[in-house]
């Protein structure tokens, strides 16, 4: 099990605590996501693949508006956790286990939208393993498809490469949740550690870690022009709502 499905086995019962209010969250994500699907030609009759699904943030979301809605990921307890968070949703969601570096191992099919938010992409620790995951990605996207993705600012955290993320403090019914991470940097690549505090029925404190890789906008447009995109274009939280810089590529 490499340090990627270690990081999220570990977090997956406690990622929502992550957002003041997840289950808020899944829809308020859906929406913005539906407005930029709208914006590029689509409606809820696409076939949508999350390829990263996670805890299901973003898919439930949108199986909920009535999107048809397939998820994978490399984590199963992610997947076991999607899974439960979609049944208590009352979604229908089809889960794979697939890694987005390989995803036609898992599907045959291709879809309308291939979707990897929450800076998943990052994951990738070398230009070669970016190189696959976009190879890949693109591979299951129809003619005429789009592929959406975000990533945190790194063209900006570049320029300083800050030591920490601003902590999130949710002020809860219970208590206070905070959350922020540290980051080790090394060239390009830095080493984050996520940390949980749980100070509700009882103080808490959780620890993980990973490991990203620091993609420049430039770098990804690049990839996904010489993989079969005709079109690659970024759209920035003051535009769209999502807290992320978000790329948006046409097949």
């Amino acid at each position: 099990m490499n340090i990627i499905q270690t990081f999220y086995d570990d977090m997956a019962s406690q990622y929502d605590k992550l957002f003041q209010d997840w289950q808020a969250t899944t829809h308020e994500q859906a929406v913005i996501l539906d407005r930029i699907f709208h914006k590029n030609g689509f409606d809820p009759s696409a076939h949508v693949l999350d390829c990263a699904c996670g805890i299901g943030t973003q898919a439930i979301g949108l199986a909920a508006l009535g999107y048809r809605v397939t998820a994978s990921d490399i984590s199963d307890g992610e997947l076991k956790e999607a899974g439960k968070r979609a049944k208590q949703n009352g979604v229908e969601i089809r889960f794979e286990h697939a890694d987005f570096c390989a995803l036609s191992d898992a599907f045959s099919e291709q879809f309308d939208i291939v979707i990897a938010m929450d800076n998943a992409l990052p994951h990738m620790l070398t230009a070669d393993a970016l190189q696959a995951a976009i190879e890949s990605i693109t591979g299951q996207i129809r003619p005429n498809g789009i592929f959406v993705a975000s990533i945190r600012d790194y063209d900006s955290l570049l320029l300083r490469k800050p030591p920490y993320s601003p902590p999130y403090i949710h002020q809860t019914d219970k208590g206070k949740r905070v959350s922020f991470q540290t980051w080790v940097w090394e060239d390009d690549n830095y080493r984050l550690t996520q940390y949980i505090i749980d100070d509700e029925d009882s103080l808490q404190i959780s620890k993980f870690e990973c490991e990203y890789r620091a993609a420049r906008r430039e770098e990804l447009t690049n990839l996904l022009l010489s993989n079969g995109c005709s079109e690659v274009k970024w759209a920035f939280p003051e535009e769209t709502g999502f807290y992320q810089p978000v790329v948006i590529a046409r097949k």
